[in-house]
């Protein structure tokens, strides 16, 4: 099929910064709490730490990377991402033995709609208590419920609106956090020890009650399936069509 004959349009550096604004609550706040979690009531370690960093670069590089940027991203449907796509898929060719792992796949994105934008907003507005220590969770959480309602009423204009407005802020985030991480990591290389997959085998086998951290280390693909957005509004307009060749 030839390009010209494309549903998408042509790529534009204003189209990324829309889809960027698009996953706002999503990928990039991801680094406010997945950390704090996976530490949560333990001794502060250097097998904690460099296991939980082993254990957050590997699920990232095999779910989020490998699963949907090279597996879930090539299965859309008219160019429509995400689980509910891929369970239309899979009605339409009556493939009866997944249609249970694509219902379960539903159920979970709507919990995972439920709680990442709770926890990311509380997790963001929780870090007023390093300036004001005397600020309570009463007051925190009137501030939460605020802010969500803002977000949630706003989300009424649509996601073009909503990117356009939020685009810019991310980028801003996005540079902000690649730069802080830059700087910390040229004050300690040594941390780049955490790719070695070793010590997320250590912390999950041999950590006490290293098993059960998963559960925070998965708190950092949390919004992966957003991605959708950035493929089909920013990605796929250039590599989209040579599936249709």
């Amino acid at each position: 099929m030839d390009t010209k004959d494309s549903p998408y349009h042509k790529v534009s550096a204003a189209g990324v910064l829309i889809a960027m604004g698009i996953i706002y609550g999503d990928i990039g706040t991801s680094p406010l709490y997945t950390l704090r979690f996976i530490v949560g009531d333990h001794v502060i370690t250097e097998d904690l730490i460099f296991g939980g960093l082993s254990c957050v670069f590997w699920t990232l590089t095999l779910i989020t990377t490998i699963k949907y940027v090279y597996l879930a991203l090539n299965a859309d449907n008219k160019g429509e991402g995400g689980i509910f796509a891929l369970y239309a898929l899979v009605r339409r060719y009556k493939s009866q033995w997944v249609i249970f792992p694509a219902i379960i796949g539903c159920c979970t994105l709507i919990a995972d709609g439920f709680i990442t934008p709770a926890i990311s907003v509380t997790s963001a507005v929780e870090g007023l208590r390093s300036l004001n220590p005397d600020i309570t969770e009463q007051t925190i959480i009137t501030i939460v419920i605020a802010i969500l309602l803002a977000l949630f009423l706003f989300q009424q204009f649509g996601s073009s609106v909503v990117g356009k407005t939020f685009g810019p802020v991310m980028l801003v985030w996005f540079i902000f956090i690649g730069s802080i991480g830059l700087f910390h990591l040229v004050g300690n290389i040594s941390v780049l020890k955490a790719l070695n997959p070793t010590y997320a085998y250590h912390l999950l086998v041999k950590y006490p009650g290293g098993f059960w951290i998963l559960g925070a280390v998965f708190l950092c693909t949390t919004g992966a399936e957003a991605m959708y957005s950035i493929w089909v509004i920013a990605v796929k307009p250039i590599f989209g069509w040579a599936g249709y060749l």
